[in-house]
């Protein structure tokens, strides 16, 4: 029998494997960065801002981790394929793929511009499709495939207001990772989705006044907000090879209880 470092080390750890977290810039993604990197993985953190991508690998790396930047416009294809070829010369596979971006518009209903609406659709939505579409069919070829973990949320579910294009374009997230995750069941590649609750980051802080944060917290039976690396137990989960092997099409709600109270 294994020694618990090892069994845990055979169920979940990423030892060598190459992962790329789209949005790894931000706060949830750069929680994700960090504990896939912890876990063993090449990180590539990928995102718009250079300076933040640099500082987030720069900090794994000296933790004793692996990791660098990679630049990537989510609103583009060509970008997401340079992306592509840039890891495959570097690392030769693309065993994990975390599709993280996200943005918010954080108006009233009536006052939402088409610019805006298009613009989360884009960030949220457009983005997770071309991280599918261009990275299943690669990690299908793979000998040993891969797994692409798109994240979505809790309002995909639930009526909430002033996040209508946010809610929206998650709810059709989740509905492209069951489509994508039954085209791809037999081809050894695993698609599954983690529902974040309400953790404070850019896209949500505009929204947080002190009464909705009360009736957030009312609903919530924990009481309190996620802290980032409280995502990463899930996201492991869905990751792992060996540990999520039979996970595919999947919601993970990381939440405090705040669906189970409401659906």
């Amino acid at each position: 029998m294994p020694s618990p470092s090892e069994f845990l080390q055979q169920l979940f750890g990423l030892e060598s494997d190459a992962a790329i977290v789209i949005g790894g810039t931000g706060v949830l993604g750069g929680a994700l960065c960090d504990g896939i990197a912890a876990a063993g993985a090449q990180v590539v953190v990928a995102g718009r801002s250079r300076e933040r991508g640099e500082a987030r690998a720069a900090a794994i790396r000296e933790a004793g981790g692996t990791a660098e930047f990679a630049p990537v416009d989510v609103t583009s294809r060509k970008s997401f394929q340079e992306l592509r070829d840039a890891v495959l010369g570097r690392h030769g596979r693309v065993d994990i793929l975390v599709n993280c971006a996200g943005v918010n518009s954080a108006v009233p209903y009536e006052e939402i511009e088409d610019a805006d609406w298009q613009r989360v659709f884009d960030t949220n939505l457009k983005a997770t499709h071309l991280g599918c579409q261009i990275f299943a069919p690669l990690m299908a070829r793979q000998e040993q495939g891969g797994s692409i973990l798109n994240i979505g949320s809790v309002t995909a579910h639930l009526p909430l207001s002033r996040v209508f294009a946010y809610s929206a374009s998650k709810a059709a997230v989740n509905n492209l990772t069951k489509n994508v995750a039954r085209e791809y069941a037999t081809k050894g590649v695993r698609v599954n989705s983690l529902n974040p609750g309400f953790f404070p980051a850019e896209q949500n802080r505009k929204i947080l006044q002190p009464e909705r944060v009360k009736k957030i917290m009312d609903q919530t039976p924990m009481a309190r907000f996620g802290e980032p690396p409280e995502l990463i137990g899930a996201a492991l989960l869905l990751v792992a090879r060996q540990a999520g092997s039979f996970v595919t099409g999947a919601e993970i709600f990381v939440d405090g209880g705040f669906t189970g109270m409401r659906f």
